[in-house]
């Protein structure tokens, strides 16, 4: 099984604030679908709560601490071990976020599908270091910016090297 990670983030790495986006891109919600359409996603409790419900098409699974959350729609675990476990038998899974969750899951990524935004934003939260020693930049792709989709952005896939 390949384990990927998707993520957003601006060029500091930054990826959100408050458990928040601080942009809005519509295009980088088109190729998130895209591309985890039919795959498991991996996601922490806080990063589900601020999407609000599961993404369709997509078995949603969250890792959370807490024994008294069941949402509905979802697979909740305990640890990204368990969730990874859960998804046997399956091509590739996407780690989904939050930083947390990005922390564990880097040392065994396989590969990563990163939308740069090209601005700085004010955030405190971070997706991890990731440089060329380790991966290798094999796809990438400039997005339009028009009046939805207002930042400077590239979708990019590393794959390890």
């Amino acid at each position: 099984m390949k384990i990927s990670m998707i993520a957003a983030h601006d060029l500091n790495r930054g990826i959100g604030k408050d458990n928040e986006m601080p942009w809005h891109l519509p295009a980088d919600f088109r190729y998130l679908k895209k591309v985890t359409t039919g795959h498991p996603l991996i996601m922490g409790r806080s990063t589900f709560a601020s999407i609000g419900k599961p993404l369709p098409e997509r078995r949603n699974i969250v890792i959370t601490s807490r024994t008294d959350y069941f949402p509905d729609g979802v697979e909740v675990v305990h640890s990204l071990d368990e969730a990874i476990e859960r998804c046997t038998g399956v091509s590739e899974v996407f780690i989904f976020g939050g930083s947390s969750v990005y922390e564990q899951a880097m040392q065994r990524a396989d590969k990563l599908y990163i939308t740069e935004v090209k601005e700085r934003f004010d955030v405190d939260r971070y997706f991890p270091a990731y440089t060329d020693e380790d991966w290798q930049l094999v796809w990438e792709e400039a997005g339009r910016v028009d009046e939805r989709n207002r930042y400077a952005h590239t979708f990019k896939q590393y794959e390890r090297k």
